[in-house]
């Protein structure tokens, strides 16, 4: 549950290691484009770090991850258009100005910071590979990151093999799932999914993400906004995991996995839950209604219980 990090997503992985490599080098300005998580948790790793923070998000951003941004002390621009319009304004501004490019899929860092998933998934398994790891897939970073780090454990002797890796994408977002079920191009997309985090017209890292389903053995799943909100309250109520979409996705992959048989009786496996769900309360409140409201007296209390509650 990667929702417990310090900006409340697994991004803070890959947003410690940028921070760390721009503070080396002395860099006075770092820019990056996000949907939100990224640019919340570059936020936070630089809040108290002598450096200016900008960032680029599409208008569509959820409110809460702009308040963060905010509050840690980044200056937010938000574009008229797409994550996509964002990161290539994004990249236009680093070239131009010189600032220190935080972006997924173009700094090389992220997937260093990423990949220390990995090696906490086998460290608490007791150095034992799981069978499968489902995580939610949009620029395709996070998957590469993670392929990344069990690859490193294998190469240094510490684990005897990979897990298979199963990225999980939306209906609307599912560049990467077309190549790999097609030629192997990869081609845009709509992006257009609930699910803000891995909302993707062109994946940034899919090269990366395409050849780390294909060596582990892996495969991609897709699963529909409809099936990703459904998989909030559930993961809630039976793990007492609160996730945003893009976080509850990796858990609707695993549930359609298993509709299909596509798991094994015995098998061992982990699901990546990426980011908070306090990040997103408007797609949360989608799927549980409403609270109660009455009036601050017994007869209201005693009508609802026995018209409502205990009914």
């Amino acid at each position: 549950d990667d929702g417990r990090n310090p900006s409340c997503s697994f991004k803070d992985r890959a947003g410690c290691v940028v921070a760390a490599v721009a503070a080396e080098r002395g860099e006075k300005v770092i820019c990056g484009a996000s949907t939100g998580n990224a640019a919340s948790s570059m936020a936070c790793m630089t809040a108290s770090l002598p450096v200016r923070t900008i960032i680029f998000v599409p208008q569509t951003a959820p409110k809460a991850k702009i308040a963060q941004l905010l509050v840690f002390g980044a200056e937010v621009i938000t574009v008229k258009g797409t994550y996509d319009d964002a990161f290539d304004l994004c990249v236009q501004a680093s070239r131009y100005y010189g600032w220190y490019n935080r972006n997924t899929g173009y700094n090389p860092f992220t997937r260093e910071g990423k990949k220390t998933c990995s090696f906490e998934i086998c460290e608490q398994l007791g150095w034992k590979v799981p069978d499968k790891v489902f995580v939610s897939v949009g620029d395709a970073n996070i998957i590469s990151g993670l392929w990344k780090g069990f690859t490193d454990l294998t190469k240094l002797g510490l684990t005897g093999a990979l897990p298979q890796l199963v990225g999980v994408q939306a209906q609307g977002s599912n560049a990467v799932t077309r190549a790999f079920e097609g030629d192997g191009k990869i081609l845009a997309v709509s992006g257009d999914t609930v699910a803000d985090s891995i909302s993707v017209s062109m994946p940034r890292d899919g090269c990366a993400g395409l050849r780390a389903l294909k060596e582990t053995g892996g495969f991609p799943i897709v699963v529909s906004d409809s099936e990703i909100l459904s998989a909030i309250p559930e993961l809630a109520r039976e793990a007492s995991v609160f996730a945003e979409p893009a976080g509850a996705a990796a858990y609707a992959g695993l549930k359609k996995a298993h509709e299909k048989k596509m798991l094994e009786e015995g098998e061992t496996v982990v699901i990546v839950v990426t980011g908070n769900g306090l990040k997103d309360i408007a797609s949360a409140m989608k799927t549980v209604g409403e609270p109660y409201l009455i009036e601050p007296d017994m007869e209201s209390l005693k009508k609802l219980v026995s018209e409502k509650l205990m009914k």
